[in-house]
């Protein structure tokens, strides 16, 4: 499927695909290490009932990367943007992964953009964090890095990462998502060569686990700071989905989204299946979104 483009006021660029022109306006919003493209299975189930937009955000994909970014806040003003630019006045959002908090910062921020949230596998309002590593390279719960510069010395979860985009290392990325993203069901073949393609598009890896980890949307602090309290701005419908071999996204995480947006919140649980539903429970998906977008 061919990407379009459309430039923001804000000087970006983002690359999206489209598909239908139903009057349901479903805006897909993928994670880390990922892309628009990632979505391709739900444009080829979902019906024509839907207008559907899957987007590359700022610096993944062939999205432009201008501007360095140092929270998910400005990617959701970006989406923002991108809503603005194609002329759509409210919309349904579904949030994958690190998209989930993205999309939950968008409806803190703009309401009235936002019809209902499909928060698929998200991380927590509250942070997802990277902490310091001790000489075994364990994490030292608590310890927080005090600069974007120091996280990307990480050695276990940025420095190698960092190091396979550098280096364009496909092998290396193709086994961190078959253990860590795919490990109930693989991707066919020639759908995960394209994947991985796009993957290894990224160029902001940093950026993005320096935002994941600072985000706090609560009302108490975290280990990368205070919480500002915006969870309680959102004032739509939500929907939470979580397989249960998730290893990447813990139940705790998806619980204190739903506990904290009832009771507009619905939370629904898979019984098989990592952290791609799109690959794992791609029919049950489609089903349940389908209900929650009537």
């Amino acid at each position: 499927m061919e990407k379009k483009k459309i430039k923001l006021d804000n000087s970006e660029t983002l690359a999206y695909i489209e598909q239908g022109t139903g009057k349901k306006v479903l805006i897909l919003v993928h994670g880390n290490m990922s892309s628009s493209l990632h979505f391709l299975p739900l444009f080829n189930k979902l019906d024509d009932s839907y207008r559907l937009i899957a987007v590359d955000l700022r610096g993944f994909g062939d999205s432009s990367y201008e501007n360095e970014f140092s929270s998910l806040k400005e990617l959701s003003e970006d989406l923002a943007l991108f809503v603005k630019a194609l002329n759509i006045p409210k919309a349904y959002f579904l949030g994958w992964s690190t998209g989930g908090g993205i999309v939950m910062e968008l409806a803190a921020m703009y309401p009235k953009l936002v019809e209902k949230i499909i928060l698929l596998e998200s991380a927590s309002h509250k942070g997802y964090p990277i902490f310091q590593k001790d000489a075994n390279n364990q994490s030292i719960i608590g310890k927080a890095y005090a600069s974007k510069k120091e996280m990307a010395a990480d050695p276990v979860q940025v420095a190698p990462v960092l190091q396979a985009f550098q280096t364009n290392n496909i092998a290396f990325m193709t086994w961190l998502w078959n253990i860590t993203i795919y490990p109930v069901q693989k991707p066919s073949p020639e759908e995960n060569v394209l994947y991985m393609q796009e993957t290894m598009k990224q160029r902001n890896l940093v950026d993005i686990d320096w935002s994941l980890a600072n985000i706090n949307m609560s009302d108490q602090a975290n280990a990368y700071g205070k919480g500002d309290g915006a969870i309680h701005k959102i004032v739509c419908p939500s929907l939470h989905i979580w397989s249960k071999n998730d290893i990447v996204v813990p139940y705790s995480m998806v619980q204190e989204n739903y506990e904290a947006l009832k009771p507009r919140s619905h939370l629904k649980i898979y019984e098989v299946g990592g952290h791609s539903p799109l690959v794992d429970n791609l029919m049950e998906l489609v089903k349940d979104i389908n209900s929650f977008c009537e």
